[in-house]
């Protein structure tokens, strides 16, 4: 398999963030209530994480090694500027809905970890495929949490295109904070025991 290829798949299952590599975990927890918002802070995610993997891997050589750090942030500040600016104007209702999780991609750990682990030792295009594979990790992992908390915790399901398909009795504790934790610890486990079979 060729390297660029590995760099996108690994984030897929290898080191799919929430589940495997345990990070990012804030948004994960707090704006997945619905599949619309995890769908919505995924696709954030990783606009702003490929778009920094690309500009950091660009400007690695650059960037002077005493100051990277910063240099990352404002890289990774700018382009989430851009998509909460996107989001007000386009999605107006999920930028509502997401609130301050948008900004604070800045500080989410998986961005600033790839430009730190990866995209300053990297090539653009293997940094452009570690980023969308990630971002297309943590898009997914956001998204399907989401849909167990819609479905068990609201008892329906909003499809994206305004279609509402009322599925079962609601157990309202996965709505809430605490039912977060539990759908991540369940899933996490789920995960580790596939993990085993596949591996």
């Amino acid at each position: 398999m060729s390297t660029i290829v590995s760099e996108f798949t690994k984030g897929l299952w290898k080191e799919i963030p929430p589940f495997r590599l345990v990070l990012g975990l804030c948004p994960v927890l707090a704006v997945t209530t619905t599949m619309e918002n995890g769908l919505g802070m995924g696709l954030s995610a990783t606009f702003v994480l490929v778009c920094s993997n690309v500009l950091i891997s660009a400007l690695r050589k650059v960037i002077p090694d005493e100051v990277r750090v910063a240099c990352y942030i404002v890289v990774i500040a700018t382009f989430v500027v851009c998509v909460e600016m996107i989001t007000k104007a386009y999605f107006f209702q999920l930028s509502e809905s997401l609130g301050l999780f948008i900004p604070l991609i800045v500080v989410n750990c998986i961005i600033l970890g790839r430009a730190e682990a990866f995209a300053r030792k990297n090539g653009v295009v293997k940094s452009l495929a570690d980023g969308l594979g990630m971002g297309l990790g943590f898009t997914l992992s956001l998204t399907v949490i989401g849909i167990v908390r819609e479905v068990f915790g609201a008892g329906k399901l909003d499809l994206l295109f305004g279609d509402t398909v009322f599925i079962a009795e609601p157990f309202d504790f996965l709505q809430q904070a605490p039912g977060a934790f539990v759908v991540l610890g369940l899933m996490l486990a789920g995960m580790n025991i596939l993990g085993r079979i596949i591996d």
